[in-house]
């Protein structure tokens, strides 16, 4: 009897594990593979379409904005989280809970948000007309909608680091003299080396893989605002599938690359 109680658990155990893994091989695994075989039965055709200019310049947009995206999130992540771990400030809670907003609002209502704020009627079209440059259907309402997209990711890791490693060793800096800008170079931004990294490579990943807000607010338009999202989009449309399947698949290897990446830093961490 003792025996088979004790076996009961290890049964339930190996049912859920069993459960598990066919659940996320159903929709993980599965389409994967569905798509490397795809690639692979039109491969020449895959070759051919995605040689062609306008795939380069997809994918050369989608890779210009991911690093402007990390550039300037990289600055505000760090400069803004430590406002809001180091300072207290009447706003505090509410500038906190603001940061968070991008993650609640769809990517489609971001686009259309823009697009009413620089469209053709748009309240700051006349600021924009002003300064020379289109912000709607042009790269730099990409830029903006993907920044705004991918904000909180680099600011709430290196916020989550600040909390965990305290403000001691930066106070002792402080009590031996050293300046803000050392104190900030040699003791803060060692310490918090491991969040500024899983941020950016979360900003990265999500930059790669926008669509919705891109697409609203830049329209897809070939060889001028169509990232490797909406090359997708558009070969699906146009029946060109082996340039879909293909784009798809490197967005695919490349989010597989920056996941084992991000798992490697978390666990020296």
């Amino acid at each position: 009897m003792v025996e088979a109680k004790r076996r009961v658990p290890d049964a339930q155990a190996k049912l859920v594990f069993g459960g598990i893994v066919a659940y996320l091989s159903v929709l993980l695994l599965v389409p994967l593979a569905a798509l490397v075989l795809a690639v692979v039965r039109h491969f020449g055709d895959v070759v051919e379409q995605l040689t062609s200019g306008e795939a380069f310049h997809a994918m050369g947009l989608t890779l210009v904005v991911a690093a402007i995206c990390i550039t300037l999130n990289g600055v505000f992540g760090i400069a803004g989280a430590l406002v809001l771990v180091r300072q207290r400030f009447f706003g505090r809670r509410f500038l906190d809970a603001l940061v968070d907003l991008p993650l609640a609002l769809s990517p489609v209502m971001t686009g259309l948000a823009f697009l009413i704020l620089f469209g053709r009627s748009g309240a700051l079209r006349p600021v924009v007309d002003l300064l020379g440059f289109s912000v709607a259907f042009a790269w730099p309402g990409v830029l903006l909608a993907t920044l705004f997209v991918t904000l909180p990711f680099t600011l709430r890791e290196v916020a989550l680091v600040l909390e965990e490693v305290g403000d001691h060793e930066e106070q002792a800096a402080a009590t031996l003299g050293a300046s803000a800008w050392q104190t900030f170079r040699r003791v803060t931004l060692p310490n918090i080396y491991s969040g500024l990294s899983i941020g950016t490579t979360l900003t990265l990943a999500r930059a790669l893989g926008e669509f919705g807000a891109v697409l609203v607010v830049g329209g897809g338009i070939a060889n001028k605002t169509e990232t490797a999202t909406t090359f997708i989009h558009t070969a699906v449309e146009e029946r060109q599938e082996p340039a879909a399947f293909g784009m798809a698949l490197i967005l695919a290897a490349a989010a597989i690359a920056l996941l084992l990446f991000l798992q490697n830093r978390k666990a020296k961490v």
